[in-house]
């Protein structure tokens, strides 16, 4: 079986031969394309004033000019979705060598205020986002990040089974965000269904049949004209007729354009992907329902796309000057292209908005699949109704490189605590980080940085990074307050594995000890678990009088006047304090 590495350097090579046969093909084309061109004004000019065969050549001479236009458009169109390729290969392999800091960080997502986001590191450079992200929609952006917060429990092995699906479809996942790539208009929600949903048809009813026999009428009176039944004069009466009827109806007709002009390239765009979903092959159960419901009209979501695309490429027509005044005065075609969008809209704006979500959920799953093609070693939890909510062997934090990261087990059963102590720089902080990043993507149905991972679904709360706030008028001390209330609050009515990191720092030591020690006695009484790391041994002693309270910590050792950290998770109180020792290290005292 082939590596990720080998997988995407394969590709890689194979789209970039591709990408020189194209661009090859291009040069020739447009070459002959001139030469056409050449040919076409050299034969009029010799045949010029020699009828019909001027017009024969001119005609076949522009009808094959146009056709190579055709043939240039998509051929270009091709090297776009290979270069697009050939980018995200490049992408995965940076990745792969942990170089993904240039990627978009989801910065816009920092919420201070949040569950667990902000303590863990999930949003802003160096991210699990940020590492994560694979999404070319500003949607799908959106709903991959709203996946990695929404803190749900339910639905773990659906989520599982549509990953583990998707992740097989590489060829289709990178195709599909090739295509998405080319979208220039990102925002679909925003203006596009809000504007869809909110709309009210302004033109009166009638206005369609008015159309209908205004052409009818026009029709019959150029029949009538090219037989010398009536005179032209009629004709032209009639033209300025319809142009009286479009000035009365313009500034409706205008307004409607200058939405739709705003939405045409996104319609025209979508409707391809939504084409890659519905001609896709799924099994799992969510992927499934997902594809129903762009078939759950009479056609085809990507086919009503496609037509309403060439409906307002229809209504863009009134920017060309001689169509849209002959078009105007002889069949109202701005009240005919107008009537067509007021019907779609009509029609379809109870559902436009499922079909952009679609989407935008195969945009976010397509980042949660590539994370698991590229881990292979990760494994899926295995979910649980047993006691122990989290069961697990050689479990690491997923942003660090193999040779550098240190894996522990961890074993921790319902309404336990643990309390983690130990010196500066040993390991506390990755491994609550660790742990935390483990149970959201457990809750994702993402696999984990781990050997084994048995899990009882829970939901995470942290207070892990406390700032003050000077706009607030807050001291690091209340704001800390305000965070443990928010927890207290939650733990009320839901069971959460809670997380915190030094708690009541902004105190004095004995406050601190007091403090913390009747909290976590507060936290013993709920039915949520947790661990607590502190440097303050005295919390240890709540081992001795709870027997859902363990001790744990993180070493560092003094080895030839130099710190030594392994660090690994062992049962029991740290002994060794290294900040009087790093102080006098780096000539501070």
């Amino acid at each position: 079986m082939k590596t990720p590495v080998d997988f995407y350097s394969q590709e890689k090579l194979t789209l970039e031969k591709e990408a020189t046969i194209l661009k090859r093909k291009s040069v020739n084309l447009s070459v002959f394309r001139f030469a056409v061109f050449l040919t076409t004004c050299f034969l009029v000019y010799l045949t010029f004033g020699s009828y019909p065969d001027v017009f024969i050549i001119a005609f076949l001479g522009i009808l094959l000019f146009g056709f190579l236009v055709v043939k240039h458009v998509s051929l270009q169109r091709k090297r776009a979705i290979v270069k697009a390729k050939i980018y995200i290969n490049n992408t995965e392999l940076e990745v792969l060598n942990r170089n993904f800091h240039h990627l978009e960080s989801g910065e816009e997502f920092v919420n201070p205020t949040h569950y667990y986001s902000n303590d863990i590191d999930l949003f802003g450079v160096g991210s699990f986002f940020q590492f994560a992200n694979r999404t070319v929609t500003g949607e799908g952006k959106k709903l991959l990040a709203n996946t990695f917060t929404e803190n749900k429990t339910d639905g773990i092995v659906e989520k599982q089974n549509t990953i583990k699906e998707l992740a097989t479809k590489v060829t289709w996942r990178q195709h599909f965000s090739a295509l998405a790539s080319l979208i220039t208009t990102k925002d679909t929600s925003g203006f596009i269904v809000n504007w869809i949903q909110d709309y009210t048809a302004v033109l009166p009813a009638f206005l369609k049949g008015v159309q209908i026999g205004f052409s009818v009428v026009s029709l019959v009176l150029i029949g009538l004209i090219s037989f010398g039944f009536v005179s032209f004069t009629y004709l032209i009466l009639w033209f300025f007729v319809g142009l009286f009827i479009t000035a009365a109806f313009v500034k409706k007709t205008s307004n409607l354009y200058t939405d739709t002009d705003k939405v045409r390239e996104t319609f025209k765009q979508y409707h391809v992907l939504l084409n890659e979903i519905e001609n896709e092959k799924f099994t799992s159960k969510v992927l499934v329902e997902k594809q129903a419901i762009i078939n759950s009209e009479s056609k085809k979501a990507s086919t009503i796309f496609k037509e309403f695309s060439k409906i307002l490429d229809g209504f863009d027509q009134r920017n060309n000057i001689l169509i849209s005044v002959a078009g105007n005065g002889l069949f109202l075609s701005e009240i005919f292209n107008a009537c067509r969008v007021e019907k779609w809209i009509t029609t379809y704006k109870h559902t436009v908005d499922k079909w952009f979500s679609v989407v935008a959920f195969f945009d976010a799953q397509n980042s949660l699949a590539n994370f698991h093609f590229n881990h292979t070693k990760f494994i899926f939890p295995e979910i649980t109704a047993e006691k122990g909510v989290i069961e697990s062997t050689n479990l690491g934090h997923p942003l660090l490189k193999v040779d550098k990261r240190i894996d522990n087990d961890f074993t921790i059963d319902k309404e336990q605590f643990f309390i983690v102590t130990g010196a500066n720089m040993a390991g506390k902080s990755t491994f609550l980080r660790t742990i935390s990043l483990s149970i959201v993507m457990a809750n994702c149905g993402l696999p984990v940085c781990a050997e084994s991972f048995k899990y009882a679904p829970i939901k995470l709360i942290t207070s892990m990074r406390t700032t003050d706030s000077l706009t607030e008028d807050e001291s690091y001390f209340y704001s800390e307050l305000k965070r443990l209330k928010f927890i207290v609050d939650e733990i009320k009515t839901t069971d959460y594995f809670i997380i915190l990191d030094e708690i009541l720092k902004g105190t004095n030591s004995k406050d601190k000890a007091i403090g913390s020690k009747k909290f976590v006695e507060k936290l013993t009484k709920s039915k949520s678990t947790g661990i607590i790391a502190t440097h303050d041994v005295s919390l240890c002693e709540l081992e001795n009088e709870f027997s859902d309270i363990k001790n744990y910590y993180f070493d560092a050792e003094i080895i030839n006047d130099e710190l030594h950290f392994d660090y690994t998770l062992k049962n029991g109180i740290c002994k060794n304090m290294n900040a009087s020792f790093l102080l006098q290290k780096m000539e501070i005292i």
